[in-house]
């Protein structure tokens, strides 16, 4: 089974820091909307839609059941990433940061030499990140930008000052777009760049060094 599987693949930045809450406002002003950042909505179909998306790949799964045990939260997992990928945009553009999709491709090959090819992606990626197939390469680019973003900081991502750097530059984005959350799904902590209402499969881990099996400590 490819979970068990080394990758060299960065943890997704919910892991970066951790700090007091930020309440969010009242959904009546933005009826419909699961959040609003930086004066943009991110509507409530959206956010289902792509928890559908990861529920019918889970279906498909040898572990299905286990997988959906697991990803009990997982709405409120999808609108915490889909902020967070407002969040790293607004960080990235700040940084002078940008990607390209031969950037994204070489990371996806590296993912797949290390992961047994394509399938093992797949298996990566839904079994550890709750992410369906058409969204890895949205995912991908996050990756992308989060070593950018470090390389820009002078941050090195395995070390902790390294994260509390980039993790320093998240929450400056994070401020800087007035995230208001629909509180059916909680609040949004801008120093945890996350939705305060749910813990990441990921949440305890720090980066991982090469070679360190990347569900250690989960």
């Amino acid at each position: 089974m490819h979970r068990r599987r080394r990758t060299a693949l960065a943890l997704s930045a919910a892991t970066l820091v951790a700090a007091p809450l930020l309440a969010a406002c009242g959904s009546e002003a933005h009826p419909g909307a699961a959040a609003v950042v930086g004066g943009d909505r991110i509507d409530v179909a959206t956010v289902q839609a792509q928890a559908a998306d990861v529920r019918t790949a889970q279906q498909k799964s040898e572990q299905s059941d286990e997988l959906v045990t697991k990803s009990g939260q997982l709405t409120r997992v999808k609108l915490s990433g889909l902020i967070f990928g407002r969040v790293l945009d607004r960080a990235a553009k700040d940084a002078g940061v940008s990607v390209s999709r031969k950037e994204i491709q070489q990371l996806r090959g590296v993912a797949a030499e290390q992961s047994g090819g394509e399938e093992g992606v797949r298996t990566l990626m839904l079994e550890q990140r709750w992410v369906a197939p058409g969204q890895i390469e949205a995912s991908l680019r996050q990756e992308v930008q989060l070593q950018k973003l470090a390389g820009a900081l002078g941050a090195d991502l395995q070390s902790p000052t390294g994260v509390q750097a980039v993790g320093q530059a998240l929450t400056e984005a994070s401020k800087a777009l007035h995230i208001d959350v629909n509180p059916r799904y909680g609040s949004w902590d801008n120093k945890k760049v996350q939705l305060s209402t749910y813990k990441a499969p990921w949440i305890t881990q720090v980066t991982p060094v090469q070679g360190q099996d990347p569900e250690a400590g989960a």
